[in-house]
């Protein structure tokens, strides 16, 4: 099963986070091989994170539960919140196998928040700028809580009318994102 996992970091956060950051990658080497994607969400001007992306495969929900809520930041309060859902893989593919590569353009997280009637099921027009995407779906996977993106865009505007339908989320973000992991 795959799961979504966002860490949302705390304001004031960032000296925390940055003292973190060798035990953050330790604890995710031990979800390599589980990984299909996975990077930070930036501010505005992509200098400092402000969240945590994991997309992962996993045995069912306990497994992302304790996954998300073991890792060493959560542990020590660098996140307001987190969200884990169960998620569809509509593409596929890791992020790691994006035709486009680890640089090349700005990257997005979007998030379309919503319930009821299922909505943007299908792979959208335009995927070769996909990244990763598919529906967020409730633990057991019975209900639809809304469609989670990683796209290359010029700009978040561009990101958030690419992958949507308008009128069917409560809620859209739209985030800043890189790929994630160690520097090689």
């Amino acid at each position: 099963m795959e799961f979504f996992c966002y860490h949302h970091d705390r304001p004031g956060s960032s000296a925390l986070r940055d003292e973190l950051l060798e035990e953050h990658w330790s604890y995710m080497d031990g979800y390599a091989a589980e990984m299909i994607a996975r990077g930070p969400t930036l501010d505005g001007d992509r200098d400092a994170a402000t969240g945590s992306l994991h997309i992962l495969d996993l045995p069912g929900p306990a497994a992302a539960h304790a996954f998300a809520f073991g890792e060493p930041g959560y542990q020590a309060g660098v996140y307001r919140d987190v969200l884990v859902r169960r998620w569809h893989n509509t593409l596929g593919r890791t992020m790691w196998e994006f035709p486009g590569g680890r640089t090349d353009g700005d990257r997005y997280l979007v998030l379309g928040l919503g319930g009821g009637r299922a909505a943007d099921l299908a792979v959208p027009p335009g995927s070769d700028e996909l990244i990763a995407y598919g529906p967020l779906l409730s633990d057991d996977g019975s209900a639809w809580l809304g469609t989670a993106a990683l796209v290359r865009a010029p700009d978040p505007e561009t990101a958030r009318a690419v992958l949507l339908t308008p009128g069917r989320y409560a809620d859209i973000e739209v985030h800043n994102w890189q790929f994630g992991g160690r520097p090689s």
